[in-house]
């Protein structure tokens, strides 16, 4: 980062507020602690917003925050748009997010997870996340049979046409999804690939209520996955942003034979999910 947003203070020893009511107590904290604090309040926000949307969030002075605004601006973690007035996360700060995500320390443990999902299924299976509008692939566990699909680490699929990404679709309100369709129209992959908004919000809608998703060579031909999501047990509003899913030809890969391993799929993204929170719960004790 920047010199700007740097601190000679001693940093402070007290936990770290959830960005909730209590945010006004921050302004004790060091300028580097406010900033972090500001941060994770604008991680959770899922459209952009203003200035004072921040003022009436956190309570804080609106100069004080107009100036930390302007730190992470000129750090490339936050970008504005067009006319100024709104503000959302910059490339800097998706990049950092996806680099946390690939090389986070828990990576072991849950790559393990999906080499025993690979063993019992006897397909590939993938972890993946929603980065820039695209779904990231965070690791990958290839079958070890001779006809497959390689996809590696740090991969980028669209969401429109891929299991997961249906998804974290889902997730989303109507009006959030519209302003992705309003990015321009939907790539054509194959002759299955949903490019009509009002048929994928359909299946979209069917995805959140059934709670898996089927891309049956949507994206590449001959390709079918079905995937689910990984539960935030963290998450007040139950929203995540990692899924697992398995994907094989469909020579050997059934509709039928997905549903089967739809069991394995989902006790996976449960071990997954007390892994994260495992996470979680020393990175607290640590603050």
């Amino acid at each position: 980062m920047t010199s700007a947003l740097q601190s000679s203070a001693q940093p402070s020893t007290r936990k770290l507020p959830d960005a909730g009511p209590d945010l006004g107590n921050s302004l004790k904290e060091t300028p580097m602690a406010r900033l972090l604090v500001l941060l994770e309040l604008i991680a959770r926000k899922d459209a952009p917003f203003t200035l004072q949307n921040l003022v009436q969030d956190t309570q804080w002075p609106k100069p004080s925050l107009h100036r930390m605004l302007a730190q992470l601006e000129a750090s490339g973690l936050l970008q504005r748009d067009l006319k100024g007035r709104h503000y959302s996360t910059g490339q800097r700060l998706t990049r950092l997010a996806e680099n946390v995500l690939l090389n986070s320390t828990t990576r072991a443990a849950r790559h393990r997870v999906l080499r025993l999902l690979v063993d019992q299924a006897g397909e590939s299976c993938n972890l993946t996340s929603f980065s820039a509008g695209e779904v990231l692939y965070l690791d990958r566990v290839e079958t070890a049979a001779p006809l497959r699909f390689y996809l590696h680490s740090g991969s980028r699929v669209p969401a429109h046409c891929s299991a997961t990404g249906k998804l974290f679709l889902s997730q989303m309100t109507p009006s959030q999804r519209q302003k992705l369709w309003d990015a321009g129209p939907l790539e054509r992959f194959t002759e299955r690939t949903l490019v009509d908004v009002q048929r994928l919000d359909e299946e979209i809608t069917k995805v959140r209520v059934q709670g898996f998703a089927i891309d049956d060579e949507e994206f590449l031909p001959g390709l079918l996955c079905i995937g689910v999501l990984v539960p935030s047990l963290d998450s007040k509003d139950n929203k995540t942003n990692m899924g697992i899913a398995l994907q094989a030809p469909k020579v050997r890969f059934s509709l039928e034979r997905a549903m089967q391993c739809l069991p394995l799929l989902q006790n996976a993204a449960q071990a997954l999910s007390r892994i994260n929170q495992s996470a979680s719960n020393n990175e607290d004790e640590l603050l």
